[in-house]
């Protein structure tokens, strides 16, 4: 069975930073393509970046910079690492194995960690 757990989510004020990371478990994991994706309250779901089996990291352009996604295939962990985080970071992370295309939501999915990024 596969599970995705996500953690580190919290409060973090403007300008601050925030690691997420995400356990995965019952698959291959080195073999897989990792993304993370999140939602805002009251919008839809957002791809944020992706991570290939070889570590090659892509991101949505408007993630681009901020954002830094890392993965340690001898644990079975995908990060993401949140700086100079933004009041519209606001939203519920989600770990993602993705059963269609690399920026897309289908898929094996965790249930999420929280970040709320306030004064």
């Amino acid at each position: 069975e596969v599970q995705l757990v996500e953690s580190g989510g919290g409060l973090v004020q403007p300008g601050g930073s925030l690691k997420l990371s995400c356990a995965a478990s019952g698959f291959a994991f080195s073999q897989y393509y990792m993304s993370w994706i999140r939602q805002a309250p009251g919008k839809g779901l957002e791809w944020v970046s992706g991570i290939y089996d070889d570590g090659t990291a892509i991101y949505a352009d408007s993630m681009r910079g901020r954002f830094t996604i890392t993965r340690d295939n001898a644990k079975n962990m995908v990060y993401l690492q949140l700086n100079s985080a933004k009041s519209e970071d606001t939203a519920m992370y989600y770990c993602l194995r993705p059963s269609g295309a690399h920026n897309s939501f289908p898929g094996d999915r965790g249930q999420g960690t929280q970040v709320t990024v306030s004064s």
